[in-house]
């Protein structure tokens, strides 16, 4: 409920730009985002950007993740590694909406939410979200998608040391069964198609262990929709 009012609060106020501070904008102004958000192409099942004319990338192909597709905004870079990091520690809460706004304008975000039988956030173990205060990935989806977003149905049962340092093979292995469907809900997935929702996409092992969660207790497809991807 807090996050909502703040969500609706810092919406109402004008303020600067984040990156060249012009007055009055959103988060990030305009021009800004025409600077920065420019469209590139990316593998189909990762998001990871590939040379034009590619449609998966070598280890998609190799091994497939248990995503139909995955749509990223932006590439985790200036400005928005910089913006994300005060987003999710600084208390920047109110982003979320000017976020969201900029992952639903990337191709095929919108229908695949509108496809949707249920937009889910990546949850956080009680003691990561305890130190944050609140679920960022939990807010984009709220602002993406109020009416189809549930909070409660992908549990994450096993809190994980920060992925930070790890490489590709690690980072799977660390979040290995570390996500759950709410055993008495899982009934409500059987054919369902989700997307699943989260701000920052580095090798993908986070998502791919809540998709394939959500596979086994029966969803008919899973979409992730990042604002960020790495590499």
């Amino acid at each position: 409920m807090l996050s909502r009012w703040i969500d609706r609060f810092a919406a109402s106020v004008p303020g600067q730009c984040a990156v060249c501070r012009a007055w009055p904008a959103q988060p990030v102004c305009e021009a800004c985002v025409n600077r920065f958000a420019q469209p590139e192409a990316r593998c189909r099942r990762c998001a990871i950007a590939v040379p034009a004319g590619v449609v998966e990338c070598g280890h998609c192909l190799a091994a497939p993740p248990p995503l139909q597709a995955c749509y990223a905004a932006v590439s985790y870079q200036y400005p928005w590694s910089t913006l994300m990091a005060q987003y999710k520690f600084n208390g920047q809460a109110g982003w979320a909406r000017a976020f969201a706004t900029l992952m639903r304008s990337t191709p095929w975000v919108e229908p695949a939410l509108e496809e949707a039988d249920l937009v889910l956030p990546m949850p956080l173990s009680p003691r990561r979200l305890a130190e944050r205060g609140f679920n960022q990935a939990l807010l984009l989806a709220r602002a993406l998608a109020p009416r189809k977003t549930d909070s409660d149905l992908l549990l994450r049962v096993r809190h994980t040391p920060t992925q930070t340092a790890l490489d590709r093979e690690q980072r799977a292995a660390n979040v290995k069964a570390a996500f759950a469907v709410q055993p008495l809900r899982a009934g409500e997935l059987r054919g369902k198609r989700v997307v699943l929702v989260d701000d920052v996409m580095t090798s993908g092992a986070s998502l791919f262990s809540g998709a394939q969660a959500l596979h086994q207790a029966g969803a008919a497809s899973v979409v992730a929709v990042v604002l960020a991807r790495t590499g």
